[in-house]
Formats: C-alpha cells, sequence, structure tokens
C-alpha cells in the first residue's frame, strides 16, 4: 500500500500548542464501526460509553523531563533529546542514546555545558541520527534531569530554546496516573483523564487495567517510506504484572487507552491463549489488513497523516471511515495531535 493513501492536508492552525484546561473538558469523537456514523461530544462524558461489562486498560508510563538545552564549548546552543539509556558501556557511568540538534557541527568529543554546571561529552555517533553522550552530574543525574530536563514535547508543539523550561508542560505532559519513569513521549490519550472521570468510570463497575509501555520518540514519526510496509517500528519496552494479566484474561471487552495499550495487548499472543505476566520488546507495526485479537474499543488522540498511529487507527476501524471522521473533525475544528482532541472508536 502506498504511504500517500493515508495522507491528508491540516490546517496549521488547529495543532493544539496548549492542552485543554481543565484536561478532560478536551472534545471527543465517537465513532461507530457498527453504523458507521459519528458523534461529538466531551471527553468528561466518557463514562456514559463504558458499562460493567467493559474493561479500560491504561498505560502507567511516566515521562522523564529528557530535553535539554545545552551550551557547547564554542558558545552555540544545542538541543539534546534522550532516547535510551545505553547499555554497552559500564553500569556506572550514565550514559544515554540522544537525538542532537543541530547536529550539524557535532563531532566525537564536542563537550556540552549545562545551568547546573552538569556535562555531557559526545562519545560515538551510532547512525545519521542518533548519538552516544556520557553525562557528568555532580548532584546525580535524576536530580540533574529535575533542574534540567524539560517536557520532551514533539517538534509541531513550539517552544523557544531561550525561554525558561515550562513547569506547566512537564506537569500536563503526562497523565494524571503515570507511574513508571521511562518515556521519552507521552501516551497521549491519556493525557484526558480526570480524577473525577476515573472516579465515575469505577463507580459504575468498569474495570481498569493498567499495564506499561514506555513510549519512544519514533512513535510519533511520519513514514517516510513510499510504500507503508518498508516502515519498521522501533522496540519499544512494555510490562505485564499477574494482577494485569489476570485481569485481562477475565476481561468480556477491552478499551485500550491510546495506541500504546493497543500494541501491547495486541503483542500478547493468540486470543485463544491466556495471558501471561510478561516483561519485553513489542516492535508491533499494524497497518490495515491487521486482524486484531484482543482490544475490541480503543479512545485515541487525532493524529500525523503518513504515521504508523494514523495508520494503527485505519486498520481498526478502516481507512475511509477514518477519513471521513477526520475531514469532520478539521471541518469542526477539533484540535489535533499530543494536546488535541480524542476520539473514541467503538
Amino acid at each position: 500500500m502506498r504511504t500517500e493513501n493515508f495522507d491528508f492536508t491540516l490546517p496549521e492552525k488547529l495543532i493544539a500548542q496548549y492542552p485543554c484546561d481543565p484536561r478532560d473538558h478536551s472534545r471527543m469523537m465517537v465513532v461507530d464501526r457498527l453504523t458507521q456514523t459519528i458523534e461529538c461530544t466531551h471527553f468528561f462524558n466518557l463514562p456514559r460509553y463504558m458499562s460493567d461489562e467493559d474493561t479500560l486498560v491504561i498505560n502507567n508510563s511516566k515521562v522523564i523531563p529528557a530535553r535539554l538545552i545545552g551550551t557547547k564549548s564554542s558558545g552555540g546552543t544545542i538541543e539534546i533529546l534522550l532516547l535510551s539509556r545505553h547499555n554497552g558501556i559500564a553500569a556506572s557511568q550514565e550514559s544515554w542514546e540522544v537525538l542532537l540538534r543541530p547536529a550539524k557541527r557535532v563531532k566525537i568529543g564536542t563537550e556540552v555545558t549545562f545551568s547546573d554546571m552538569s556535562t555531557a561529552r559526545v562519545l560515538d555517533r551510532l547512525s545519521d541520527k542518533k548519538w552516544l553522550i556520557h553525562f557528568t552530574t555532580p548532584a546525580g543525574f535524576n536530580r540533574f534531569l529535575d533542574t534540567c530536563g524539560r517536557a520532551p514535547l514533539p517538534p509541531y508543539i513550539k517552544r523557544r530554546k531561550q525561554s525558561e523550561r515550562s513547569l506547566d508542560d512537564i506537569i500536563r505532559y503526562q497523565t494524571t496516573y503515570a507511574s513508571v519513569p521511562g518515556s521519552v513521549a507521552a501516551p497521549t490519550a491519556g493525557l484526558h483523564f480526570s480524577g473525577s472521570v476515573l472516579d465515575k468510570i469505577k463507580a459504575q463497575h468498569t474495570d481498569i487495567v493498567t499495564i506499561t509501555l514506555h513510549v519512544g520518540y519514533g512513535t510519533f514519526l511520519p513514514i517516510t517510506h513510499d510504500v507503508i510496509e518498508e516502515h519498521t517500528m522501533e522496540k519499544e519496552h512494555f510490562e505485564v504484572s499477574r494482577k494485569a494479566a489476570d485481569a485481562l484474561n477475565r476481561a468480556k471487552s477491552l478499551t485500550a487507552v491510546g495506541t500504546t495499550a493497543t500494541r501491547v495487548l495486541e503483542s500478547l499472543g493468540h486470543a485463544d491463549g491466556g495471558i501471561q505476566p510478561q516483561t519485553g520488546h513489542t516492535q508491533l507495526y499494524i497497518y490495515p489488513g491487521y486482524r486484531f485479537k484482543r482490544v475490541d474499543r480503543l479512545l485515541t488522540n487525532f493524529h500525523l497523516p503518513r504515521s504508523s498511529l494514523f495508520l494503527l487507527v485505519c486498520a481498526f476501524a478502516g481507512r475511509e471511515l477514518m477519513m471521513k471522521a477526520y475531514k469532520r473533525a478539521i471541518k469542526e475544528e477539533f484540535r489535533f495531535y499530543s494536546y488535541g482532541d480524542c476520539m473514541l472508536i467503538i
């Protein structure tokens, strides 16, 4: 299939730059696959669409403040995005695979200084985009991130490098139930949940199951290949506890909160077999033609054209219905992407 068949034009004004306040007042589009109908409401009405036969599956991964702004010895400003801890050297050293911007004049040995006097040194170039950096942080790496780290917002959310780090973004680019640090991008479908909405869902005896998938930055990037089958997903770490596995095995109908929860559930083996507690990595790439084994309903944000996330929702609901829904969302000026509104596909 051609990637161009999953393209659409989005007015820039619809790309949300800031989250809805309060978070559960985001708009929500409800798409019914059986009737092929579309309804528009608000997220705080989500409990109306849940019952005691539903199980809501959420991703509790916590976003780390993975975006860093430093100064090279030449005086130039450089942006560092942490991707993953590097396992190839001694455990006592805090080294990370990172993206750098701008990277044109970076070379092995380049030194970077941060506002708390921590430093970083470029050790190696791992690929066209990835670099290996070693950090020296006198107060400890976690304290360094708490002091200097910024929310790793995707590039379509504009923030000035020279501005002070935003504590609002650090708080709001995070689900209310995040508890396991490890993501460098938010599981954005969960950003809409407030304590009030979760309490209402629990009160009507809808089960809520917690799993973990640490979201990588590549999840949100557009597909660059002309043919979608040529795209490869990057590995992402997930965990399913014994408690979660038992609850999933009892579930009658699974509603996945986000594409991250969806990819974990669909990576857990054939639906005829019981789910076992497990820790591992998934590279599952879901695009039209994929047959879903576990997920019955999906809550998700509005995604980038030509992205693996948009392909996933097209696989779940059908390309024609999704194109119809996105066309209406644009016409009615829904807010798009990470800080935007959401869609419930039933």
